[in-house]
């Protein structure tokens, strides 16, 4: 840990400044004017360069930099809903014996305020990019972002999720779909009238693709993470439903392509099929994980096993930027009740995300 008494202070002080600022997505009632950007720009000063781009319906990205850093480090400000049953109010900051409480300290404004804090007490070379569009799958600010900046710019990319500071070089992929079942309604007393039931049809489907993706036996699909989210269908049951709709989700293993097992899926179904989101695995685009492992290691940074969930590390990679996940924290504790993270993952992300800049940056 940080042998600066006030640092953790410094990271603490943001960090409940940060937390008070309501980005629950959804509503994701975000825009360049929100007091929590004002912030963020208060603090890095005068001798950043600041970009705020607004791709509306809440979707901005904050871009500040500092000289000519070789690496990034992205944190998205959006937060999961509160929801009910907290002991503490979820936008107020709580330190409560080694632990910090309130929504988003560990997913991930307490990487965000690690990192003003890093701000504040070097003059190292640095570039922050901050986005609000994470919690929501969609991904709009770093493809965006990735779309106009040359992936020659930055040698690495760091994405501050929490992996108890480990860096992962390898996660899942993401693919979520919508489907609408469309069928004849009709009174379900006539002989074969229910075989143009939109929710039979949807069933049907649903049997073949969890017997497909059954990861507990030798389905085809199998360990790729399938679930049937959410269902809805008909009026009564004394009528054949007329339409039916279906999301389902899957996480597809490191390697597999979303695109590939999204058509293996929908294939001569009914369906008329949406991808609502689409997103590789890491690494992506034919990277391996030597580049990013090599970076971590030459640091003195632990690397970690491959995670089973996904990040937006997946959308730089898929650019062609190194990337690798590495934040305070870890992922059991995000988007509960009571959200936490132990004080000294703070202090070791600043003093982690320190050591980079000064093996990296000028």
């Amino acid at each position: 840990m940080s042998n600066q008494p006030d640092i953790l202070d410094q990271v603490l002080r943001h960090l409940s400044v940060l937390v008070a600022c309501d980005t629950q997505n959804p509503p994701r009632a975000i825009d360049p004017d929100d007091k929590i950007f004002a912030y963020i720009k208060g603090i890095l000063g005068d001798n950043w360069t600041v970009e705020i781009t607004d791709h509306g319906k809440g979707r901005v990205t904050f871009f500040a930099k500092r000289g000519e850093p070789n690496m990034l480090f992205n944190v998205h400000l959006d937060t999961v809903p509160a929801g009910e049953g907290w002991t503490h109010a979820p936008h107020d900051m709580k330190v409560i014996d080694d632990k910090v409480y309130g929504r988003g300290v560990c997913d991930i404004k307490g990487a965000a305020a690690a990192l003003l804090a890093l701000a504040e007490n070097t003059d190292r070379s640095l570039a922050l990019l901050f986005t609000t569009d994470e919690e929501g799958t969609e991904g709009c600010c770093v493809q965006m972002f990735c779309d106009t900046i040359p992936y020659e710019d930055f040698d690495l990319v760091v994405v501050a999720e929490p992996t108890g500071m480990q860096a992962v070089t390898g996660h899942r992929g993401y693919l979520s779909v919508e489907g609408h079942f469309s069928g004849c309604s009709g009174h379900t007393s006539h002989k074969g009238a229910t075989d143009d039931s939109a929710t039979h049809d949807l069933m049907r489907w649903s049997a073949k693709a969890l017997e497909m993706a059954d990861d507990t036996g030798d389905g085809e699909l199998a360990d790729n993470r399938f679930n049937i989210g959410r269902v809805e269908g008909g009026i009564k049951p004394n009528m054949v439903a007329a339409d039916a709709m279906i999301k389902w989700s899957m996480r597809p293993a490191t390697g597999q392509d979303p695109a590939d097992l999204y058509e293996q899926l929908t294939k001569n179904s009914p369906a008329r099929w949406q991808v609502n989101f689409m997103a590789p695995s890491l690494p992506a685009s034919g990277q391996d994980k030597s580049t990013a492992r090599q970076l971590m290691e030459r640091a003195g940074v632990a690397v970690g096993d491959d995670v089973a969930f996904w990040t937006e590390a997946s959308l730089f990679s898929g650019a062609k930027f190194p990337a690798v996940v590495l934040g305070p924290g870890h992922i059991a504790q995000a988007h509960t009740i009571d959200e936490w993270v132990e004080l000294t993952q703070l202090s070791e992300a600043y003093d982690t995300y320190k050591k980079l800049i000064e093996t990296y940056n000028d």
